[in-house]
């Protein structure tokens, strides 16, 4: 075992922040802070005004590095810490580093409240003995079926769903698949910080790399991976050379080679979450070209409200979340061949707007990140017996999002 150096930059060992009041909230991502803007930085901005939230990422490794872990805060009141880990480590000796170094920083045993907090399965391998109050599964996807899933993540997710007390799942979809596995399964799609994408109806400006593009636009922003079905982007590209598909986010899992090349689609990168609202103000259709493979079965995916807060109309293949309920309310267009999309993107275009828009803001003020994490932060409450200390008389109502059996 390698000599570890210890360089938190809080005593969370305490457990909590030098001179906090708040309990500890330890989340176990396989996402990193600083990726995607999604779910858990919704959730765990959010939460950190009622925990100290220490978001736990999966190990960098260095050449010759020391085990040790990197903490650095978050403009959004969180702390990142990253185990740093010399190359060359084998699978047995990764999950023990990651191991002792989460335990010197937060200690094996809970001296305060404690909940853990986990987006993956994965982390049970080194966090099963350690000590929490109240143990929570945030289910965003269903991981399994990704590409490179392992059997390991199955029996983890196995021994997770036996540990934990709440389970939330991304989706409807997610939860139908996993209502049956635990006590406490409940259901919070994505939701939407509406007057951050709002933003876009009101700009003007594109940004310098999108204001040379055409019109007709149709954009995309997210991760670009095996849910994205590239072929039908080119399909449609082909059918339609005068119309400009606008493609955002960074490049994961596959070769960036395999990506179609055509003077109609503009791969520009990926931008940060402050960045969006400034390109899709410049878009005239979202197009949610998702593949319909075993990794988008249970997807829910957080761009279809943020398309619609920036009054982008969407057209989307037919994945089961999206379908229900925005394609059943007649919010998103559903198309599942390159001349659907095309047949459909040319009614989008054809149609007034405002009467659409009306219907829109009328669907999404029933949510928002601020009240699923109000619903979730009652489940936390009612299960460690603290709802009645910790709900003042005057507080917001709490929206149930958890469909009735």
């Amino acid at each position: 075992m390698q000599e570890r150096l210890v360089t938190q930059s809080y005593a969370f060992g305490s457990p909590v922040k030098a001179g906090s009041k708040k309990p500890l909230l330890v989340c176990f991502s396989h996402l990193r802070w600083n990726f995607v803007w999604q779910r858990p930085q919704h959730l765990l901005s959010r939460a950190a005004k009622h925990y100290d939230v220490l978001f736990i990422e999966e190990p960098m490794f260095k050449a010759g590095a020391k085990p040790h872990m990197d903490v650095s805060d978050r403009p959004q009141g969180v702390t990142v810490a990253v185990p740093i880990l010399p190359e060359g480590l084998s699978h047995e000796d990764v999950i023990a580093e990651q191991h002792d170094l989460i335990e010197d920083l937060i200690g094996r045993e809970a001296s305060g409240p404690r909940v853990f907090w986990y987006y993956t399965p994965m982390a049970m391998a080194f966090t099963s003995d350690l000590e929490c109050d109240l143990c929570i599964y945030d289910n965003m996807d269903e991981l399994s079926l990704f590409r490179g899933a392992s059997q390991e993540l199955l029996d983890l997710e196995s021994a997770l769903f036996a540990r934990c007390d709440l389970v939330f799942t991304g989706g409807m979809s997610l939860y139908e698949a996993k209502k049956s596995r635990h006590r406490s399964v409940h259901g919070f799609p994505s939701s939407i910080d509406f007057n951050h994408f709002s933003q876009a109806r009101s700009i003007r400006q594109d940004p310098e790399d999108q204001a040379h593009i055409p019109h007709v636009r149709l954009g995309f922003f997210g991760v670009v991976d095996e849910r994205m079905d590239i072929d039908l982007l080119a399909q449609v590209a082909d059918l339609r050379p005068d119309w400009n598909f606008v493609m955002i986010g960074p490049v994961v899992k596959i070769d960036p080679a395999t990506l179609p090349q055509r003077p109609n689609i503009h791969w520009l990168g990926g931008k940060s979450y402050d960045e969006l609202p400034h390109y899709l103000s410049g878009w005239d259709v979202g197009f949610m070209n998702f593949a319909l493979n075993e990794a988008t079965k249970f997807i829910s995916p957080t761009k279809t409200p943020e398309f619609l807060a920036a009054g982008v109309p969407v057209v989307s293949t037919p994945i089961t979340d999206v379908v229900r309920p925005y394609g059943e309310k007649g919010l998103v267009e559903i198309a599942r061949t390159a001349e659907e999309v095309v047949a459909k993107v040319e009614t989008v275009l054809a149609r007034p707007k405002e009467p659409w828009l009306a219907k829109v803001d009328r669907h999404l003020a029933a949510g928002s990140w601020d009240k699923t994490w109000a619903s979730m932060h009652k489940l936390m409450l009612d299960v460690t017996g603290d709802a009645a200390a910790n709900r003042p008389a005057s507080s917001l109502p709490i929206y149930a999002t958890t469909p009735a059996e």
